[in-house]
């Protein structure tokens, strides 16, 4: 099922491609597993609709589609940050041929310069536009010539400068996130002094793999504008980051995913990209061997919580590849102390926060394997099934937590750098330490 999906939307892709020829004709996708709402990428969530997995859909996924490609360049991409905060760039054409400012000129803002020279700037917000009517155009003929074992289109929405699209087969449906982004080959310059630096992953795979290719994404800092302003992504990085996480502080960075997807989901704040940010960080910063335990997912759990608290009361986050980057910059004192209260309650039971989180995901199941008894006597069985995805919390977390607690009564159980001791206090508020 899922490679006739795959196969669905390159063939989409390829017909998007066909209508004006804007789209490179040899291109190379990225799919990952998880939606936006996930964190799988660094994007805004605010301007997206809220969908419920087992109500709306039974699994996602977000699909990075290139618009624009620059893989020919073997020195560091040095890209146009002057009008803009860190992390992000505006992306001027005339890195491209002429044939290409024809094709995209009209995506393009204008702006024309003393000496008359006229430079058209890449805008996330017409190229998200143009992208959306494409697909829609597609899409509808698709509908049009219904074909035999092809998904249904149950839905399609425009959510910012994402396309979602709900799919279905069978009685299963995916939901895909279709984000446009500009695709480099090589390693940004202003990323660069953090190859200097030693990380977890040395050793593990090769800097080659990590620095493969980056990405900019139609999202804006907020103060920036949103017409011209594109933010990095590291997203292929991160795909290769993730095979040197132990399975056990990945399991505790789903428990704490599901958490605060919920508890921390107004005002919208804090995302899972900034706790993926910190688990990075905490990799970097932890020996290979405390964090390579196998049952040691509770205490990644209180660690991780522990970290976001501790991000939310200093008002910083840095970006794990541009750490001079602060991605909670811009939250207001009474916003991130909201949040701060709100984590302090987590802490002090996270147990019970943990089963809850487990509730809702065992009910969305439930309702999924309902419609799917309902909508085909032959149902495919959801990948997100309770036993179906190691990395989802369960029970057995939440039972190993109570007992941590129960233990240290007052104690912080957090991520230390020195893992035998864990008596002292990680920080503090309110004469508490959480």
């Amino acid at each position: 099922m899922q490679l006739i999906l795959e196969t669905v939307l390159a063939n989409l892709g390829g017909m998007v491609q066909k209508l004006d020829q804007k789209l490179p004709v040899a291109n190379e996708y990225l799919l990952l597993s998880g939606g936006v709402r996930e964190g799988v990428v660094d994007i805004d969530l605010d301007e997206l609709n809220v969908y419920a997995r087992g109500t709306d859909y039974d699994m996602d996924f977000t699909l990075l589609v290139p618009a624009l490609k620059l893989h020919d360049r073997n020195q560091p991409v040095t890209l146009d940050m002057r009008h803009s905060a860190l992390c992000h760039s505006w992306l001027s054409l005339r890195l491209f041929d002429e044939g290409t400012i024809s094709k995209w000129k009209d995506c393009c803002t204008i702006v024309d310069h003393i000496n008359g020279a006229t430079n058209y700037f890449f805008s996330p917000t017409k190229v998200a536009d143009w992208f959306y009517e494409s697909i829609s155009i597609v899409l509808s003929e698709i509908q049009k010539k219904p074909q035999r074992g092809m998904p249904k289109v149950e839905k399609v929405e425009k959510n910012g400068t994402i396309i979602s699209i709900i799919l279905g087969v069978g009685s299963s449906r995916m939901l895909y996130d279709i984000v446009p982004v500009v695709s480099f080959k090589g390693w940004p310059a202003v990323a660069q002094s953090w190859l200097m630096e030693n990380h977890f992953w040395d050793g593990k795979i090769t800097e080659e793999e990590v620095i493969s290719g980056f990405y900019l994404v139609p999202a804006c800092s907020y103060k920036g504008k949103k017409d011209n302003e594109w933010r990095l992504s590291f997203a292929r990085s991160e795909v290769q980051l993730k095979k040197c996480i132990s399975s056990s502080l990945m399991q505790a960075y789903q428990a704490c995913k599901a958490i605060i997807i919920k508890l921390l989901s107004r005002p919208k704040a804090i995302s899972p990209y900034h706790l993926r940010s910190m688990m990075l960080w905490a990799c970097d910063r932890l020996p290979a061997s405390y964090l390579a335990q196998e049952d040691y997912a509770a205490h990644f759990l209180l660690g991780l919580i522990d970290d976001l608290q501790h991000c939310l009361v200093n008002k910083m986050c840095p970006n794990y590849f541009i750490p001079q980057c602060n991605m909670l910059e811009h939250l207001s004192e009474d916003t991130v102390m909201l949040h701060a209260r709100k984590l302090s309650s987590v802490r002090s039971d996270p147990a019970e926060h943990l089963r809850t989180a487990i509730e809702h995901v065992k009910a969305a199941n439930r309702l999924t394997l309902e419609l799917q008894r309902r909508g085909s006597t032959t149902s495919i069985p959801s990948p997100q099934s309770d036993g179906g995805d190691p990395n989802q919390p369960d029970d057995r977390l939440a039972k190993k937590l109570q007992q941590l607690v129960t233990e240290n009564p007052g104690k912080s159980i957090s991520v230390f750098i020195n893992p035998d001791d864990v008596t002292r206090p990680h920080f503090r508020i309110d004469d508490k330490f959480f």
